[in-house]
């Protein structure tokens, strides 16, 4: 089983912000170099790519929920706006909706483990998915979603 990542969706607050800043992201690429990646900046490289890459995950953190995920393809290296060296998560571009998983703040991005990661809403017929997020972190809390 592969291994995941976990990271915040920092200024996002649905699923949709994440999708229009992903937009934006893919028509800059797109401009710059002709090639339409997606990719996210962070600071920190992961060291253990290989299990990341044998089908693992990036899961964004929406308000304090684990609500959706991207594979990750690729891991480059990069430069920040301000020279630094930084590490680019090359994503697929596609979002896949999750059923929501409260998740407390941190910093960065952590390893999320196979049997810790929150299961693709497809298929699942609770209904979770149309609950607004507030509720959804509430009921997840409670351990109750």
């Amino acid at each position: 089983m592969a291994l995941n990542i976990v990271k915040l969706a920092v200024g996002a607050e649905t699923i949709d912000d994440l999708v229009r800043w992903q937009n934006r992201c893919l028509a800059a690429s797109q401009r710059a170099t002709g090639k339409a990646e997606l990719v996210h900046t962070t600071f920190q490289t992961p060291r253990r790519q290989d299990e990341v890459l044998a089908g693992g995950s990036l899961y964004w953190v929406i308000k304090g929920i684990i609500q959706v995920r991207q594979r990750l393809i690729g891991f480059e290296d990069g430069q920040k706006e301000n020279g630094s060296p930084c590490c680019l998560f090359v994503l697929d571009p596609e979002l896949v909706v999750v059923k929501g998983k409260a998740r407390r703040p941190f910093q960065g991005w952590r390893y999320l483990k196979p049997e810790d990661a929150p299961p693709d809403l497809a298929g699942l017929q609770d209904g979770a998915e149309r609950l607004p997020p507030a509720m959804q972190r509430e009921l997840a809390e409670l351990g109750l979603l």
